[in-house]
């Protein structure tokens, strides 16, 4: 994992809760992905993870969420580097009003990072 990045969940929910709209919200979502020990394709077993992240294209999911209904605000942080079963790789902290609102625009603002944001290599052994 690339120490050199000590971004946390709980800073970003920190973050999130310090915005200046929070009193908006009636619901923070955290999304914290990690390296699972599995590939999607095949069910190969998976050693390690190395992740590239678009920082550009982070930001443009985020400025889409923040433009979605009853959305307050909005942390991501998408690790870079290689990664082993179990570490972190993604975190998103999503603050909104109502939770309709809020798990609809979490599950494709995590779609969007997954096909938009990031791109894996995985290693298996």
């Amino acid at each position: 994992m690339n120490t050199s990045e000590k971004v946390s969940l709980e800073s970003l929910l920190q973050k999130v809760k310090s915005s200046p709209n929070i009193s908006r919200a009636g619901m923070i979502l955290c999304h914290n992905g990690i390296v699972r020990d599995f590939s999607r394709v095949g069910e190969q077993a998976v050693r390690a993870l190395s992740v590239q992240v678009d920082e550009k294209a982070i930001e443009s999911v985020k400025s889409w969420a923040m433009s979605q209904p009853g959305i307050v605000a909005i942390e991501i942080k998408a690790f870079q580097g290689t990664f082993n079963v179990g570490d972190d790789l993604l975190y998103v902290v999503l603050a909104g009003d109502i939770r309709e609102n809020v798990f609809l625009v979490m599950r494709e603002l995590i779609e969007k990072i997954k096909k938009g944001c990031v791109s894996k290599t995985e290693f298996f052994g």
